[in-house]
C-alpha cells in the first residue's frame, strides 16, 4: 500500500498544553507504516497556503517531548477561516505533497474550517482524511465532557485568586478580576477552586449564562463588604445584560476574527467600568481591577498534569482513528467514564459534533443566587484541574 503524507496544524488560541496534542499525534504517526512525510504547518492553514512546513519527522524525540510541556502553539497558529477559494488552493498543495491525512487542532472554529476543507475535498472527490483534535480553554466543544486546555488554563486562573485573596486580606476594599470566557462561563467558574477556607474569595463569581444587572452587582458587593469588610470578584469578560450583549463588547474597539468573534481579552476596559461603578453607587474608596487577559493561556510551570496527558493521548487517539479508517472526517471526544474513580475514554465521532457551536455552563454548575457556582461543579472540575498551590492564613 502506497504510503501518503501528513500535515498537522495548530489554530485558534494557545494553550498550555496543545503542543502536548501535536506531539501526541506525531510521535503515533510515527510507529505507522502507512505514512510517509509528517509535515507541521506553520500558522494553521496559511502555511498550507504558504507552503511553509516544519518536518516533524527530523525533530527528535528529545526535543519533541520537550515542545509537549511548553505552552503555547510551537507551529504557530492563525484564526483564518477558509473559503472556497482557499480550500482548492489546499487541496492543489496535498496533491503535489500526496498529502492523505490531514490534523487540525483546535476549538470549534477550528473543527468548522477543518469540516469545510473535509466537505470540499469530498466535492472534489480528493482522498483526504481529515481530523479534529480537541483545544480550548473555554471549555466550550459540545463534543467532549471538557476540552484540553481548560484544565491549565482553570488551574491558573484558581491559583491567582488565591493569591489575589490573600492580597486583599492585607489591603481589604474590592477587587476584581476579569476572567477570559465570551461565550461561556467555565473558566471564571474555575475560580471556585480556589476556595480552601469558609472566608476565602472569590466571594462573588458571574458568568456570562446570567443576565448581569448592574443594580444586583452593586448590592451584591456590599453585602460581601458588610460582612466581612472586604471582597473579591471573579467576573468573565463575556457578561451580558438582558439585551444579550457582552458589556465588554460595547466598551471595546468593536474588532472582529474572521469566524466574527468579538476582541475582548486584550482590553481593561470592562474591569475599569465596574470599579468606576462601585466608586461611584457604593462609595467604596479602595477598589481594584485586573484583567488576566492572554496570561491565562501559555503560564509555564502551572499546567495540570491531567490535562498534559490527556492532550497528548487526544492527538495520539486521532492518529490511531484516522489510520482505522471509521470515519473520513472526525474529532475526538472525551468522554467521562461513570464510576467513583475519576477516569475519561477517547472516542472518534463525526467532526460537526465539535464544529461551529458551543455550549454553556449547566445550569445545575451555576447557584440559584445567580453569583456563585455548585458543588457540582466543584466535583466536575477538581479532578481535572488537579491540586493547587498550599497557602496558610492565621
Amino acid at each position: 500500500m502506497k504510503k501518503m503524507n501528513m500535515v498537522i496544524a495548530q489554530s485558534g488560541g494557545p494553550s498550555m498544553v496543545i503542543n502536548e496534542s501535536l506531539v501526541g499525534a506525531v510521535l503515533e504517526a510515527r510507529k505507522s507504516a502507512k505514512i510517509g512525510k509528517i509535515l507541521g504547518a506553520k500558522h494553521g492553514i496559511l502555511g498550507i497556503l504558504g507552503s511553509d512546513y516544519i518536518d516533524l519527522k527530523k525533530v527528535s524525540e528529545k526535543k519533541l517531548r520537550k515542545i509537549a510541556e511548553t505552552p503555547s502553539s510551537a507551529l504557530g497558529s492563525c484564526r483564518k477561516k477558509p473559503d472556497a477559494d482557499d480550500c482548492k488552493a489546499i487541496f492543489e498543495a496535498f496533491r503535489k505533497l500526496e498529502v492523505g491525512y490531514f490534523f487540525y487542532i483546535g476549538g470549534n472554529d477550528s473543527a468548522d474550517a477543518a469540516r469545510i476543507v473535509a466537505e470540499e475535498a469530498e466535492k472534489a472527490n480528493y482522498p483526504l482524511v481529515v481530523y479534529h483534535i480537541p483545544k480550548t480553554i473555554d471549555n466550550d466543544l459540545r463534543s467532549c465532557d471538557h476540552t484540553p486546555g481548560f484544565g491549565s488554563a482553570a488551574r491558573f486562573v484558581a491559583s491567582a485568586i488565591r493569591g489575589d485573596d490573600l492580597d486583599n486580606r492585607a489591603l481589604l476594599g474590592v477587587k476584581i478580576d476579569i476572567i477570559m470566557g465570551r461565550d461561556a462561563g467555565f473558566l471564571t467558574a474555575a475560580s471556585a477552586l480556589a476556595r480552601a477556607h469558609e472566608d476565602d474569595g472569590p466571594h462573588l463569581i458571574y458568568l456570562p449564562e446570567v443576565p448581569f444587572s448592574e443594580e444586583k452587582f452593586v448590592k451584591d458587593v456590599q453585602a460581601v463588604m458588610k460582612k466581612l469588610g472586604r471582597c473579591v470578584c471573579a467576573v468573565s469578560e463575556g457578561i451580558r445584560g438582558k439585551d444579550g450583549v457582552p458589556i465588554g463588547a460595547k466598551l471595546g474597539s468593536g474588532e472582529t476574527d474572521s469566524h466574527g468573534n468579538v476582541q475582548m481579552s486584550g482590553t481593561g476596559a470592562l474591569g475599569d467600568a465596574l470599579a468606576k461603578l462601585l466608586k461611584e453607587k457604593a462609595k467604596i474608596k479602595r477598589v481594584r481591577a485586573d484583567t488576566f487577559g492572554y496570561l491565562q493561556r501559555s503560564f509555564p510551570s502551572i499546567a495540570s498534569k491531567t490535562d498534559q496527558a490527556e492532550a497528548f493521548a487526544a492527538g495520539a487517539a486521532a492518529v490511531k482513528a484516522a489510520l482505522a479508517g471509521k470515519l473520513s472526517k472526525g474529532t475526538i471526544a472525551i468522554v467521562r467514564e461513570a464510576g467513583r474513580k475519576y477516569k475519561v475514554a477517547f472516542a472518534p465521532v463525526p467532526i460537526q459534533n465539535a464544529a461551529k457551536y458551543t455550549r454553556s455552563v449547566p445550569k445545575e454548575y451555576i447557584a440559584r443566587n445567580g453569583h456563585d457556582v455548585t458543588a457540582a461543579f466543584i466535583e466536575y472540575a477538581k479532578p481535572i484541574v488537579g491540586e493547587l498551590p498550599p497557602c496558610e492564613i492565621f
